[in-house]
């Protein structure tokens, strides 16, 4: 545990040692036994002494029934302890690497790189259209239960105080007491969920993160920008806003019924709570350090207390501290009855540029840098929302509630055509007068249409109390005609909250997510854009058009290939397509956390764009794991940021001074070929009878959809097939049979059926930012596949079934790795060190979680019915085997 000479093995090593003394004092010897049996096993596997899993296997069924759930925590939490080490190894090497000068792949990069392209004030016309808003969402891909987070966190503690402090030899003894009263508890809690996440449990959950390290972490992202724009240039131009955060953690009801205005309600209310305190605590170390003697400072325009302030009688000879003091009894009175809060952020960041001034007037710069400044940056991104809520549901939903709702005017709706609901919705929303009430009452239409109705009436209201920023977007799932979008205007101007042509309070967000949906999209939106309502609604909104896009449900659909060519595709078709209405395109990209569902490195993804997107406004979903991966510690939360924004820069940059790769149309072409043939296998393979029942049989998912990650059920009917199961269950059952299908199926396919030659194709990626960034994801996806381990799975199947998929699933990944080795000129699948390392640390401790789990199935499927034991040893496996890879899914 010394200050020097850490590394992640070191820590690894020092918390594997602890988490064995704990078991062993808490544990039966059978139990430690069994543990140390499997890990040796394992080992020796990995290590090439043993030629097969059959060690392992054999030390997993050698353990008593008693003590396999015991198994199953150790392995579990050893690797929730090693993930805790790899963070905080990645905080330690961007230190290091930052100790020269800003770390490599962040905003300096991106600036210097434009510099020799682009003069000042054009790279002043790139920031102003910057805008990058992550979007947090409550999505069920967090398979730790909080208190195991916050145990963790105690861990992480310890480890940050030894990196980072100097001990003595009793402050060390006392680290070491931490870390060890830290393993225990984590080792003596509960770890497997009793009950489902409520949806304010997950509003919560994100609320950590945004009230928390991602909140302390912006003012450093401004900071590196503007160390970045003066290195670069001698007269830099100024910083304009380039961050904004989202949520739809108690908003989203697309799928989840729990969800009600109420929930709503409450998240608006808690998330301007903590804000508001946020910016208190900030105000009161500015009002410690602003002592500043009246005597010294020139007169100063400062903001005055409200009325009744006691702020004067505090400080009566020191005006700043008086002037911050009036600004927190303004703040205290936020939300309240009593006159005097701030009305909305704006006025609050108002006073704070007041007091800046005042500061640089006096010539005390370095207070207003060091102070102010900061705060100025946070009140900026966090406004009084903290995050700005999208509402979201299904595209059904809407059309029910409006059918239902017009039926009762005598309105014959539902019976209508696509070009008919177009008129009427048109012709409604053109009239001064409402068409239907949306203050109804609970027993006035059925359950659907009164949940979409009293929300639309909610939103109003809203937006009266919390301003409009704070819940002004409204994603529409499954869109896929143009009534699907007018609609949702057409129900948002019934509830006061659209005025045309004056005033549209809400973007209206078609969710493009099904094949259908994707190459309709150019008549689709046309559609939209020739309609007089619409039109007007998006004059009132700037003239923005937010799309977004599905990545989860598209590759369920279509597959890895497939899905990612005609996201690509769709969106230079929409970037055309809003160019010819002359309208400003918002991409909303939808990805997962797993390469399976768009995952991978952010920054690439948006480098990885197509150019004619790269207008300068970006959103994209953090979900789940991928949240806690980025957002777990301030610095990696700042080094997160950096990375975003910065790729975003060099993005909109690189099309701004026309250096960015375009496809040449042989590259389009090919690419679609290759689609279409990856398409094709993974629809047959989908299509091929049996292949559910394989699935159901080959994959833990019906641990998975018990396992209560997320207050949205795990499928949309309740039946199982492959349409109707949710995206995050599908690849989370694969991921845990280490058989990750939805990440490769079909690649090797669609790379055999290219019109060039596997020459031309290594020339692609080396050219094509897009085709590298596909290649790389899905290699990742092999590379994390084991079809040793998945063989254990596919043995739990019929065998029939087996015979018929397994075979077939495994000439495909041979296809799959064949392809991908020879379209890059590597040796391996992944030529990354620290990918080697991370797979050679983690490998042969999920071995004995993947035996145990599939022996725990085969009983538990044997016998008809899971006793307790059984159970919740089995949803620990999954849990293990989500934290050994370090994904769910």
């Amino acid at each position: 545990m010394a200050g020097d000479d850490r590394s992640v093995t070191s820590d690894v090593r020092r918390l594997g040692d602890t988490l064995g003394e704990v078991l062993s004092t808490h544990e039966p010897p059978a139990a430690f036994a069994a543990v140390e049996n499997a890990r040796t096993a394992a080992i020796d596997y990995r290590r090439g002494d043993a030629g097969d899993h059959s060690a392992v296997r054999a030390a997993v069924e050698e353990t008593p029934p008693s003590e396999r759930e015991s198994l199953a925590r150790a392995f579990t939490a050893y690797f929730e302890l090693v993930n805790v080490a790899e963070d905080r190894e990645r905080v330690r090497q961007l230190r290091e690497r930052s100790r020269d000068g800003p770390a490599p792949g962040g905003v300096a990069d991106a600036i210097g790189a434009l510099a020799d392209a682009l003069d000042a004030d054009d790279l002043a016309d790139v920031l102003e259209s910057v805008e990058v808003t992550p979007t947090f969402t409550a999505h069920p891909t967090e398979a730790r239960r909080k208190t195991v987070k916050s145990l963790l966190g105690r861990v992480a503690d310890v480890l940050e105080d030894v990196d980072e402090r100097q001990l003595t030899a009793a402050e060390r003894e006392r680290e070491e007491a931490r870390l060890a009263a830290a393993v225990e508890a984590l080792w003596t809690a509960r770890h497997v969920r009793t009950r489902r996440p409520e949806p304010l449990d997950e509003a919560r959950d994100v609320h950590h993160y945004l009230a928390g390290t991602v909140f302390d972490g912006v003012p450093a992202l401004y900071d590196a920008v503007e160390r970045a724009l003066d290195d670069a240039y001698d007269d830099p131009p100024a910083v304009p806003e380039l961050l904004s955060f989202r949520s739809w953690a108690g908003s989203d009801r697309d799928g989840n019924p729990y969800v009600t205005v109420d929930t709503t309600s409450e998240v608006l209310a808690r998330q301007r709570a903590l804000v508001v305190e946020r910016y208190d605590e900030a105000l009161a170390d500015v009002e410690d350090a602003l002592a500043v003697d009246g005597a010294r400072v020139a007169d100063a325009d400062l903001p005055s207390p409200p009325p009744g302030s006691t702020a004067g009688d505090r400080h009566p000879d020191e005006p700043f501290r008086r002037a911050v003091a009036g600004m927190r009894e303004r703040l205290d009175r936020v939300g309240g009855v009593r006159a005097g809060e701030y009305g909305d952020a704006d006025a609050f960041r108002a006073d704070l540029g007041r007091v800046e001034d005042a500061l640089r007037a006096n010539g005390l710069d370095r207070l207003a840098d060091v102070h102010v400044v900061p705060l100025r940056r946070q009140a900026a991104t966090f406004g009084f929302h903290l995050a700005a809520l999208d509402l979201r549901d299904h595209a059904d939903n809407h059309t029910e509630a409006v059918s239902e709702a017009l039926a009762a005017q005598g309105v014959d709706y539902a019976g209508m055509t696509e070009a008919e609901r177009q008129r009427v919705l048109t012709d409604a929303i053109d009239r001064d007068a409402p068409v239907v009430d949306v203050e109804v009452e609970r027993d006035a239409y059925g359950e659907t249409t009164t949940r979409v109705l009293r929300r639309f009436a909610a939103l109003a209201d809203w937006q009266a109390e919390y301003g409009e920023d704070a819940i002004d977007a409204y994603a529409v799932s499954m869109t896929e005609e143009p009534s699907h979008v007018l609609e949702v205007l057409f129900l948002a101007d019934q509830a006061g909250v659209v005025a045309l042509p004056d005033h549209s309070g809400i973007d209206v967000v078609p969710l493009l997510e099904t094949e259908s949906a994707l190459s309709g999209a150019r008549d689709f939106l046309t559609a939209l854009f020739e309609n007089d309502a619409y039109r007007a609604a998006l004059d009132a909104r700037d003239g923005v058009q937010e799309v977004m896009l599905g990545y989860s449900d598209s590759t369920k659909e279509n597959g890895f290939l497939a899905s990612n060519w005609r996201l690509n595709d769709a969106q230079r078709r929409l970037a055309e397509i809003t160019d010819e209405h002359d309208v400003d395109l918002r991409l909303f990209h939808g990805r997962g956390g797993s390469v399976s569902r768009g995952g991978g490195p952010t920054d690439d993804a948006l480098r990885a764009l197509p150019p004619e997107t790269a207008t300068g406004p970006v959103k994209f979903t953090q979900q789940g794991e991928t949240i806690a991966e980025h957002y777990a510690t301030r610095g990696l939360a700042e080094r997160t940021l950096e990375q975003v924004v910065g790729a975003q820069v060099q993005a909109v940059g690189a099309a701004a001074s026309d250096a960015a790769v375009r496809p040449r149309d042989a590259w389009v072409e090919g690419a679609a070929a290759m689609a279409d043939a990856a398409r094709d296998e993974y629809r047959d393979l989908l299509e091929t009878e049996g292949f559910v029942a394989y699935y159901e049989q080959a994959t833990p998912i019906d641990v998975v959809e018990t396992l209560h990650l997320g207050s949205r059920p795990a499928s949309r009917t309740g039946e199982r097939t492959v349409e109707d199961l949710r995206a995050i269950p599908w690849v989370f059952s694969w991921t845990q049979a280490r058989c990750i299908v939805p990440g490769w199926y079909g690649f090797g396919t669609g790379v055999d059926a290219a019109p060039v030659e596997t020459e031309a194709l290594g020339e692609l990626y080396e050219s094509w930012p897009f085709f590298r960034s596909v290649v790389d994801r899905a290699a990742h996806a092999l590379a994390r596949t084991e079809l040793g381990v998945a063989a254990e799975y596919a043995d739990l199947a019929d065998d029939d079934l087996r015979e018929r998929f397994f075979p077939r699933l495994e000439a495909e990944y041979e296809r799959s790795v064949e392809a991908v080795l020879a379209i890059t000129g590597r040796d391996a699948l992944v030529e990354r060190e620290w990918f080697a390392e991370n797979l050679a640390r983690r490998n042969p401790y999920v071995d004995p979680l993947n035996h145990l789990q599939v022996e725990l199935l085969e009983e538990a499927r044997q016998s008809g019915e899971t006793p307790a034991a059984v159970d919740r040893a089995l949803r620990l496996t999954v849990k293990g085997i989500a934290a050994g890879m370090r994904t769910t899914g």
